[in-house]
């Protein structure tokens, strides 16, 4: 992970920036919290922590109610993109070991023509 990405994934920010970056209420942020839709980390006395990739999520469920959609809707939306998301890295996964298998065999081959 580079370091710019580990950046994005700090936990420091608190709900009341978190409300003026998005322009939620306390309520709406909680309750998607509630509704596993973000997952904020939890600071010293428990209080919710949100990095910036949660307030890049937050505007996109504002986004997809905007729309319309309905919570449950937006669970099926993430499902979606997460199986699409695991099916890529395991296709990624398998021609990186196909590439591997290949370059073995091509060693190998030139290995029998003494």
């Amino acid at each position: 992970m580079s370091e710019q990405e580990l950046r994005r994934e700090m936990a420091v920010l608190p709900i009341s920036v978190i409300r003026e970056l998005t322009g939620l209420s306390d309520r709406q942020i909680r309750y998607y919290d509630q509704q596993g839709l973000i997952a904020p980390k939890r600071g010293a006395g428990k209080q919710r922590r949100y990095s910036l990739n949660d307030v890049d999520r937050l505007l996109e469920i504002a986004d997809y109610l905007d729309a319309g959609y309905t919570i449950s809707e937006i669970h099926e939306v993430e499902d979606k993109q997460k199986a699409k998301r695991t099916k890529n890295a395991t296709e990624a996964q398998l021609r990186k070991a196909l590439q591997g298998e290949f370059m073995q065999i091509g060693r190998l081959g030139g290995q029998g023509k003494r």
